[in-house]
């Protein structure tokens, strides 16, 4: 099941357990924009290469569209319409003000030079300028980008609409990026990872962790879980893992399983062989609805994506917000406000579970379309 039709499917299995009226559920799931564009650039050789670049912004009813542009050969409309809708349940289970968005240009960034991606970015922005915004829709980095890319949109912006730092998160920190920004979504997962156990009566520490993928997130977060006493047992990331084939890590002997990399890694096929007593969906959509059902009747608790990885997206917010001030934060300050942000989130889960008598991702995603679908009608919907 690709990860829009799974989306769609918790999502429906949420708006049912909450009642939700028929027309109030489809407009929910319906995306508020669509935007697909051509850019053209010349390359270094003088020849001209045409990209298909776009934005898919999924609802704004909490705020303004919120979501991460990636550059990859393979960007998949279905996909980013997943992970735009995601965005929108995720930002709300955060309890921050904003909706989805999602974008991307399909690229092969590894295959452009620097000076190429620089003219991609700012023909993209060009194409797009008047429909992102501080209060409209607020990029991000995600696969393929990075804070350089968000300095080029940024700069780009600006020629349009003055200084605006606000209009993308995720920049450098030169340019009004966030202290902290970096090791968000890692220590986001290990605040979540705490919350959990801690509710089960175990602590981080002496636990045994098995880290599948060693980007940003994976690697934070085994920084996090060994300097609190958890023992990283098994890393992997698309070079390797400790001395072990990469697909046999997800079934390692280990108390807690991480998946930090893609999409589906957790299927009928290996779900069966799954050691971990609990698994933290720090990537997104990592288990597959089968993988769902196998791994519960097996007793494995699952913590969902929209609230395992949402450390980023939290600070992203706080990135916005200092920027709208003009008044930046220290670091430790950053930190103590997503510790609170997540603990928070954790609390207003367990309570739906209790409401609903449901696992902690129908937890989630009643919490978050509840809150969307409360900020819609309240808003005047029809």
């Amino acid at each position: 099941m690709n990860a829009l039709a799974a989306t769609n499917r918790n999502f429906r299995y949420a708006a049912r357990i909450l009642g939700l009226d028929s027309k109030l559920e489809r407009s929910l799931l319906i995306p508020f924009r669509e935007i697909k564009v051509e850019c053209s650039i010349p390359k270094d050789d003088g020849s001209l290469a045409t990209f298909v670049g776009f934005r898919i912004q999924h609802d704004n009813a909490r705020g303004p569209m919120k979501g991460g542009i990636r550059y990859h050969p393979e960007v998949d409309p279905d996909e980013v319409n997943a992970l735009a809708q995601l965005m929108t349940w995720k930002t709300a289970v955060a309890a921050i003000p904003y909706g989805g968005a999602k974008g991307g240009i399909g690229c092969n960034p590894r295959e452009l030079s620097m000076s190429e991606l620089e003219r991609l970015t700012r023909v993209f922005t060009q194409k797009i300028h008047d429909l992102i915004g501080i209060h409209r829709d607020v990029p991000a980095p995600d696969m393929g980008t990075n804070s350089q890319t968000m300095a080029w949109i940024l700069d780009e912006y600006s020629k349009f609409h003055g200084y605006s730092p606000a209009v993308v998160t995720g920049k450098p920190i030169d340019l009004g990026g966030s202290l902290g920004r970096e090791a968000a979504t890692g220590l986001g997962v290990f605040f979540a990872t705490e919350a959990l156990l801690a509710e089960h009566g175990k602590s981080i520490s002496n636990m045994k962790f098995a880290i599948q993928g060693f980007g940003n997130v994976g690697s934070w977060a085994a920084k996090f879980f060994h300097e609190h006493g958890g023992k990283v047992v098994a890393v992997s990331d698309i070079t390797g893992g400790n001395a072990m084939d990469l697909n046999d890590l997800l079934v390692h002997e280990c108390d807690v399983l991480v998946p930090c990399a893609l999409g589906g890694v957790l299927n009928k096929e290996n779900a069966a062989d799954v050691k971990a007593k609990f698994i933290i969906e720090a990537a997104n959509h990592p288990t597959d609805p089968e993988a769902d059902e196998i791994l519960s009747k097996k007793g494995v608790v699952i913590l969902p994506d929209i609230y395992a990885n949402s450390g980023g997206v939290t600070v992203s917010y706080f990135e916005w917000v200092q920027n709208i001030q003009g008044f930046m934060w220290e670091e430790e300050k950053v930190n103590h406000e997503l510790k609170r942000y997540m603990m928070s989130a954790f609390k207003d889960i367990k309570a739906m579970c209790q409401t609903h008598n449901c696992n902690l991702r129908m937890g989630a995603f009643t919490l978050g379309v509840n809150r969307v679908a409360q900020a819609t009608l309240l808003r005047g919907w029809e």
